[in-house]
């Protein structure tokens, strides 16, 4: 059984401290969607800057063009951006903000986010650069656990499950941005999400507390993840995702890849990978044709403002043809959502992650 080794999940990362029990934290669900509050933001002052550079001198930069950390290739500065390289780092970094009452967001490649013209007041902490361990913790029959830090690339824990012929992140393949993203919003396709494969998770808490919640403590919604409220978790602060552990069957490596290929070669088919983009804009409703197929219908396909296009490959995809601004991205956005509302009664969601001012 795994029990003993589903523990130690919680340290492979040597860097962590002590994890509070789960037992602890309070039973009432909640979910998390990563915004930052826009009504929060605040200035930085001189002895604010000093004391970012002094807690990470090498890696703090100061109104950072936020076109450089998104898929989309769009985005206004970062009052400041840090990618710290510890946990240790990491918390000193998310209590000092909160005592200093400025407003953090925490980032992982960018993939799903549509940063505003204006850019972001406050901190951008990126985790893509950092807490990007992978390791295999327990072993029991046929199945393999795998802890995956939350900066870790998707894409690198799908090859290295293929390559040690572990069944059950096909379904990630071509899903770009990091595992804490892509657990966040419990990410997809059409071969499977991150539901069918998550084990527990481990948190940071806004009161400085490391938790882990196994899979019977979480719930699972479309492109969402709760998980039981932890002390100190609050709406404006939300906790941070620090690790994944995954449940994997044993499986040949050579099917593994061959079933690979076929995915990323439909993926190569049907979507515009090539161009900026931050994947599928918009949720897919829940009953009924994908958003892509009633954006098509209704035909929007091609359809640009400024430097945006809705894909003519894929109809949910909005694509940075040249030198788009985040504004107009959203004008597309919300073109689509009111001529569906128009046409059909229908209510997209947006799937893309809209920060800023």
């Amino acid at each position: 059984m795994f029990g003993k080794q589903a523990k130690k999940c919680c340290m492979p990362y040597r860097q962590l401290n002590k994890v509070e029990s789960s037992k602890q934290a309070s039973r009432r669900l909640r979910v998390v969607d990563g915004n930052l509050d826009s009504n929060r933001l605040t200035r930085m002052d001189h002895n604010t800057k000093k004391w970012l550079e002094k807690i990470a001198p090498t890696d703090i930069r100061f109104n950072e063009p936020m076109s450089k950390h998104t898929s989309f290739r769009i985005g206004g500065p970062a009052e400041a951006f840090v990618t710290p390289r510890n946990v240790s780092t990491l918390r000193t970094l998310i209590q000092g903000c909160r005592q200093r009452q400025i407003p953090w967001l925490i980032v992982g490649s960018g993939t799903n986010l549509l940063v505003k013209d204006a850019g972001i007041s406050g901190l951008v902490i990126c985790l893509a650069g950092c807490l990007n361990q992978i390791e295999q913790i327990g072993v029991n029959g046929h199945q393999v656990l795998v802890t995956a830090m939350a900066g870790v690339q998707t894409k690198t824990l799908c090859a290295y499950a293929i390559a040690n012929g572990l069944k059950g992140m096909n379904f990630a393949l071509g899903i770009y941005g990091t595992i804490g993203g892509a657990t966040m919003m419990n990410a997809g396709t059409r071969h499977g999400c991150v539901a069918d494969v998550l084990d527990s998770i481990q948190l940071l808490t806004p009161a400085d507390e490391i938790v882990q919640f196994n899979r019977d403590q979480l719930r699972f919604g479309y492109r969402k993840l709760f998980w039981p409220q932890a002390r100190g978790d609050q709406a404006e602060a939300p906790p941070v995702i620090l690790a994944s552990t995954f449940r994997f069957d044993i499986d040949d490596t050579k099917t593994l890849r061959k079933q690979a290929r076929a995915i990323i070669k439909a993926r190569k088919r049907t979507q515009p990978l090539g161009m900026p983009s931050a994947g599928c804009i918009f949720k897919n409703p829940v009953d009924g044709p994908s958003a892509g197929e009633l954006i098509d219908r209704a035909g929007l396909k091609g359809k640009r403002i400024g430097g945006a296009e809705i894909s003519t490959k894929h109809a949910n995809f909005i694509v940075n043809r040249h030198n788009a601004a985040a504004a107009d991205i959203l004008e597309l956005i919300k073109l689509v959502q009111q001529t569906l509302k128009s046409k059909n009664g229908i209510e997209l969601e947006p799937e893309v992650k809209i920060v800023g001012t």
